[in-house]
């Protein structure tokens, strides 16, 4: 008798601990799912161009694969960890909102020093020498769909005390985007084919020396929006793009 309850007791705590597992397991999945556009996605491309003597530069592109949620004013702000001791150089096509402590520099002053960067897009209107292809739009963009000249925004660094070939860079982590506020989670950065680039001829065709991907999701839990019938749309997505009822609901029903 003391053996079968013994039995009992240990697959009783089997049991849960397995249903424990399994709901965290499920909480991870579906934290970054949204119903409204369950394929959609900001990824982000990083691109080595060429190396330097203690780094690399690189052309950072983020592409907003959403489907109806554009990235209104003040625009994303996208921040990751250094995996070394890296600094940022310069920019061309944005910045970083601080510099940090840069005070064991004694020549060149990089333009940041934190361990956790913060860098945005810049303004319309900034100079043409701070200028790349794609930037400048105070961080606003459209879905693809809907205005393929506009989802795109690239901006470029030089990374310093960084490794200067393939086995040597560390990738940065810790990846997050605000598009604006709270609401999207990325993933770890994954090394894929490097990008190949067209000349404006169409006469040769380049290579990045290394390139890396972040998939970043929506998540309406995160942004602390109810995933009811009757959520507002007009909290995420852009009216004019979406012409529907305040509540989800009458969208449905006049369908």
């Amino acid at each position: 008798m003391d053996y079968c309850l013994t039995s009992l007791t240990k697959i009783s705590i089997s049991t849960i601990f397995v249903a424990i597992l399994l709901s965290s397991f499920s909480f991870t999945l579906t934290e970054a799912y949204d119903a409204q556009d369950p394929n959609g996605n900001i990824t982000i491309k990083w691109d080595v161009m060429n190396w330097t003597p203690d780094g690399y530069v690189a052309v950072v592109t983020i592409y907003n694969f959403e489907q109806y949620r554009y990235i209104s004013p003040p625009g994303w702000t996208l921040g990751w960890t250094w995996a070394k001791k890296e600094v940022i150089w310069s920019m061309l096509g944005g910045q970083a909102t601080e510099q940090g402590d840069c005070s064991v520099f004694k020549g060149a002053v990089p333009h940041s020093c934190k361990k956790t960067p913060t860098v945005v897009d810049l303004l319309p209107g900034a100079p043409y020498n701070q200028q790349i292809a794609n930037c400048c739009k105070g961080g606003v963009l459209s879905v693809r769909g809907l205005d393929p000249n506009n989802y795109i925004s690239s901006f470029q660094l030089s990374v310093g005390i960084a490794g200067t070939t393939n086995k040597t860079v560390k990738l940065p982590k810790n990846f997050t985007l605000l598009a604006p506020g709270p609401g999207y989670t990325c993933g770890p950065a994954i090394v894929g084919k490097p990008t190949k680039f067209i000349t404006p001829d169409g006469r040769r065709v380049t290579q990045a020396m290394m390139t890396w991907n972040v998939i970043c999701t929506y998540s309406l839990r995160l942004a602390g929006k109810p995933p009811s019938c009757c959520s507002s749309l007009k909290s995420f997505y852009n009216g004019t793009i979406v012409p529907c009822n305040t509540c989800t609901c009458g969208c449905r029903n006049n369908a």
